[in-house]
Parts: C-alpha cells; sequence; structure tokens
C-alpha cells in the first residue's frame, strides 16, 4: 500500500468537544470523523483496525465451536414485548414505527432475536450444544454520548448466544467462551483482567467482564496481587474487618455536635478515629396493587462504617424474610426515602440520622463490620446532636439482617484468605454472562430432550465492544507523540518512510523492493510516497501509532544503511540495507 493512494487526515489539534486522550487521539489522527451526538465516520484508518480486531475475534470464535450468522438492526417489538424488556429497557432502547404504525426497536442487543431463531430451528437434544454469534451494528440512546468511541450511541459488538440441555452443559459453554475470550484479548496484545462481576440488566447467575487496565477507566477493579481473587468493585466481596464483637466499655452518651453532620467532620469534632462512626442511608421501597398504586411503604436503615461507603448494588440484592415466610426487601427495586419519610420514622431530618430510639420502626441491615462494632458513633435523630458510646443489644436491637453492603477498599482482606485487596482502573470491552432460562422461558423456547420431553434452553451470552477496543488500546497505551498500537490491531504494522522519494531514483527504488518484500511476507507495510518532510512525516506516523518505521535517504543509502526504530524506541537503530528487510519480520509480532 502507498499513503497516496490511501488516505491521511491528521490534525494538529483536536476539537474541543473531545475530552479524553483517545477521543483526541482518534480525531486527530483520522481514525473518526464526528457526524453528530455520539455518531462518528469510521475512516479508512479505522476501519483498518476495526478489521483487524474482528479478524481475531472470528478466528477464535470459530476455534471455540461458534458458528457466524447475521441478526437485523432494526427488530420486532413484538420479541422484546415477549419478554418484557420493550418496557424495561427504559429510554436508551431507541422505539420507532414503520409506515403502517408498528413498533420496532433499534437493537441494542439481540437476546430476543436468537433466542426466537433458537426456537424454530433447534428443536431437539441432538442439535445442542450450539453456538450463534454476530459483529453487527448497535444503538444505544445515551443521555449523554461522549468520549468518542467509549460512549457513543452506535457501536460496533461481537454477541454471541450459546443454547444447552442443562445447567451443567451450560457451564461448560460458559468456559469455553471465557478461555475463546482470554485468547482473543491475548492476541489483541492488551493488558487487561478478567473480573468477577454482577449480571445487571440483562440478568443471570454467572458473569465476568474483561476489563482493559487504563488509569482513565470508568470502573474499578479489585484484585489480590497474590491470587487469583478478581471482581468488579460491584461485585467484589467485603469481609467483615472485626473478628468478633467487643464487650460494650463505654456508656451511652448524648453529645452536642452543632452544624457538623458528616461522619468526618463528627469524628474531627470528638477526637475519634472515622473508623468509629456510623453512617446512616435510609431507603424505601413500595408495594403497588394491581392499579399500579402504592398501597403500602416500607423505610429501611442501611448501616455502613463512617470510612465505608455503601454499593448499591450490593444493597440492590438485599432479601429479608419475615416470621411469616414473607420475603421482602431491596431487590424487587428501591428508592432513596423522602424526607417526609425519614422524619416520620426518625423524628429528625437527613444529617443526624441512627438506629437508637426511632419515631417508627424500620428494616435495619448492617454491614458486616458495623454488626461486629461497640461503643460506636452514631446520629442520634435530633439535629445538632449524636450518641457516643453505642452497642447492640444494650442500646438497640440485633439489626434485622447482617450483610455485605460496601465498597471494598484498598488493603482490605482478600475474601479467598490469601492476601489483601489492591484496586485498578479499568475498561470494561467485555462480558460473559450464563444466563440459565430467562429468555428462553420468557419466549417457551424449547427443544425435545432425549426422554421425548419439551426442556427450556439454558442460554448464555457474551458480548465483545469492538470499537470500544479501540478507544481502551489507546487510553492504555498512549504517549505525547500520540498513539502506541499493538502490532495485531494497528492499521498498519510498519510504515517505510523514504526521505526524498519523489526526487531520488535510488531512495525509490530501496523503498520499493522494501515494500514488496515485506508484503510478500504477509506484513501489513504501508510506504509514504507523499513527499511530506521527514519531521512532518514522522510526527503523522507517531500520532497514527504505526509500531515499526523504517527510514531510507540517500545519504544512508551510499554506506548501506537503513534505520529502523520502533514507536516505543527512544533511538533510531542504524542496519544495513541488505538485513533490514529480516531485522522488521524478526521484530513484528502478530
Amino acid at each position: 500500500m502507498q499513503a497516496s493512494q490511501f488516505f491521511i487526515s491528521t490534525l494538529k489539534e483536536a476539537p474541543a468537544d473531545a475530552e479524553i486522550v483517545s477521543h483526541k487521539l482518534m480525531m486527530r489522527g483520522g481514525f473518526i470523523k464526528k457526524l453528530g451526538a455520539g455518531l462518528y465516520n469510521y475512516m479508512p484508518m479505522g476501519l483498518r483496525t476495526i478489521r483487524k480486531v474482528e479478524g481475531i475475534i472470528r478466528e477464535e470464535m470459530t476455534r471455540a465451536g461458534a458458528v457466524e450468522l447475521l441478526m437485523p438492526v432494526v427488530q420486532p417489538a413484538e420479541l422484546w414485548q415477549e419478554t418484557g424488556r420493550f418496557d424495561k429497557m427504559g429510554p436508551e432502547l431507541l422505539r420507532v414505527k414503520d409506515r403502517h404504525g408498528r413498533d420496532f426497536i433499534i437493537q441494542p442487543t439481540s437476546e430476543e432475536v436468537v433466542t426466537d431463531i433458537a426456537r424454530q430451528e433447534l428443536r431437539s437434544y441432538r442439535q445442542l450444544p450450539k453456538n450463534f454469534y454476530h459483529v453487527q451494528t448497535k444503538f444505544r440512546d445515551e443521555r449523554r454520548p461522549r468520549f468518542g468511541v467509549m460512549r457513543g450511541r452506535e457501536f460496533t459488538m461481537k454477541d454471541a448466544y450459546s443454547f444447552d440441555r442443562d445447567a451443567a452443559c451450560a457451564g461448560k459453554s460458559y468456559d469455553i467462551m471465557f478461555a475463546a475470550y482470554s485468547r482473543i484479548f491475548d492476541r489483541l496484545g492488551l493488558q487487561y483482567r478478567a473480573v468477577a462481576a454482577d449480571t445487571g440488566a440483562i440478568g443471570g447467575d454467572r458473569s465476568h467482564e474483561f476489563q482493559v487496565i487504563a488509569d482513565t477507566g470508568e470502573d474499578a477493579i479489585v484484585y489480590c496481587p497474590t491470587s487469583d481473587y478478581a471482581a468488579n468493585i460491584e461485585l467484589a466481596e467485603g469481609v467483615p474487618l472485626i473478628a468478633s464483637r467487643a464487650a460494650a466499655t463505654q456508656a451511652l452518651e448524648k453529645t452536642a455536635t452543632p452544624g457538623k453532620s458528616t461522619c468526618p467532620d463528627v469524628a474531627a469534632l470528638l477526637g475519634l478515629p472515622l473508623s468509629q462512626t456510623v453512617k446512616s442511608l435510609v431507603l424505601a421501597t413500595d408495594e403497588a396493587n394491581e392499579a399500579g398504586e402504592i398501597v403500602k411503604s416500607t423505610v429501611w436503615l442501611l448501616l455502613v462504617r463512617g470510612d465505608h461507603e455503601l454499593n448499591e448494588v450490593k444493597a440492590g440484592k438485599i432479601e429479608l424474610t419475615d416470621a411469616n415466610g414473607q420475603v421482602t426487601g431491596l431487590k424487587a427495586g428501591h428508592r432513596f426515602a423522602t424526607e417526609k419519610e425519614i422524619i416520620e420514622h426518625f423524628g429528625c431530618k437527613p444529617g443526624y440520622l441512627g438506629p437508637v430510639q426511632l419515631v417508627k420502626p424500620v428494616k435495619v441491615v448492617a454491614d458486616r463490620t458495623v454488626a461486629n462494632m461497640a461503643d460506636f458513633v452514631c446520629g442520634a435523630n435530633e439535629e445538632g446532636f449524636h450518641l457516643k458510646g453505642v452497642n447492640w443489644g444494650r442500646d438497640l436491637p440485633e439489626p434485622d439482617l447482617v450483610a455485605d453492603l460496601r465498597n471494598v477498599v484498598e488493603g482490605d482482606p482478600s475474601p479467598d484468605g490469601q492476601g489483601v485487596l489492591a484496586i485498578q482502573r479499568g475498561i470494561e470491552v467485555g462480558h460473559v454472562f450464563y444466563l440459565g432460562t430467562k429468555y428462553s422461558k420468557a419466549m417457551n423456547a424449547t427443544f425435545l430432550d432425549e426422554d421425548g420431553r419439551p426442556k427450556h434452553f439454558e442460554m448464555g451470552c457474551y458480548g465483545i465492544g469492538v470499537t470500544r477496543i479501540l478507544g481502551a488500546a489507546i487510553e492504555q497505551k498512549h504517549d505525547e507523540r500520540g498513539i502506541i498500537w499493538p502490532d495485531s490491531i494497528a492499521p498498519f504494522t510498519v510504515v517505510i518512510c523514504p526521505i526524498g522519494y519523489d526526487r531520488s531514483a535510488d531512495v525509490k527504488a530501496a523503498a520499493d523492493q522494501l515494500h514488496d518484500e515485506l508484503a510478500a511476507s504477509g506484513i501489513d507495510v504501508i510506504l509514504d510516497d507523499r513527499g511530506e518532510r521527514p519531521g512532518a512525516m514522522f510526527a503523522d506516523w507517531e500520532l497514527i501509532g504505526v509500531p515499526h518505521r523504517v527510514v531510507l535517504g540517500d545519504k544512508g543509502l551510499k554506506d548501506g544503511i537503513a534505520e529502523y526504530q520502533g514507536r516505543q524506541d527512544k533511538e533510531a537503530t542504524k542496519v544495513a540495507v541488505a538485513e533490514v528487510a529480516a531485522w522488521v519480520k524478526a521484530r513484528v509480532k502478530v
């Protein structure tokens, strides 16, 4: 490939609305051009990288036994109504009508469509297991699209869906996909972690995220450096930091704390460690009748240590069984309590709340660490006052439930007992789920099992954000000059930069010969024949991020010398012209 035949469109400055490094560099390098909010044209340079990512994915999907098909971007609403997601998905699901007034959606994912395929085509257990996948455009109507390809509205994903006879077989399919994903990200040349994760809106029982490590990542990844434990912070288990509850040593004492409504302020005023305070958070759940009218509301008091933060994902899984066997909890949906509800139950506005001497009963859920605290400090349910020396059993009843409610912090014991936890930032680029029968039951997707009876498919789903990988790779590897691509997904692996290509027959001949030899070896090489000045030419290719560069010039050729420089090398290396092709081949890692 010659640069004059390709399309290179670099910019010296990024547009003003480009917020993060990957967005800036993709715009400057000519990988994407903005069309509208969250919508981008993928320019030739960007599309080459996308196709390389897709190629690796397809090879590993085939190796794992998955079969490629293609499902439409526009899908009938009826399928989504079968699972209830047409209404539940909220405004991120783009709904449209055709000329006949029929409802359709612009798909963000394809569980419904692939389940419809399975219920029509997979009739017998003899056809299982089966894994269908496609690489397709997705659309999510983000409230605030930003960060370029990291949080755009239209993007490309690979999603795969497995169908099995039973849970044990589905677990094997899950493990096969997990291994395939690991191979994919290894081949992409990215530093990543696979972490246990919450299943979120898609649902299911088993889930792992594949996170590309980057300081700018939105997600916090929790891991143990001395073991295999790793989890998203939403799922990372917070073990009790106090092994057992000590006996009370202090009397209950009401203390004035005027104007001090936060745990840090109270701790500072009283001269106590923040870890001796308890934070109160008040949520509520509503019960509705068939008409959708709220007939009952329950107030929940969640208690975490003053130096900890509530994990809302964990809180959303709370379930409590009463003496009559009735299950209540926050799992079905919750909200923050209103000020009116708080005053009714605590007799005080937020800021000085606590679990002692409530006006009306509430459901009290204590974090594991709080449940073992003694002589702690909490709000007195009176403005300007807190209580010191609070103890369970003596000053207040035992909590209704003890649960893991908090975000873990660096240095906490690892749940596997093999060390302490560390936290780093990551960007989610892949996710694998075990769905079970969530969708097959909703859509009555069955097959005939060996006994001749219909049985619902056990399903898994597996997604990779193809276009998001570009942004994640750049966030992970870049410098002040531009992008640093791994060899496997760079738009071009090698660039030949001839000085005076348009003026020197010797330079032209040497450059053409090297280009043809590398191309014949299967190396993705581009020859810059634009006649640019050396500084401008080098700056373009460093910005674009091509991993390997060879410079040829009249002066060097007279001495039989070319210059090779890797994208991360500080200096060029002089190499004999006769040996430069072999030199480059030995260094390319694809």
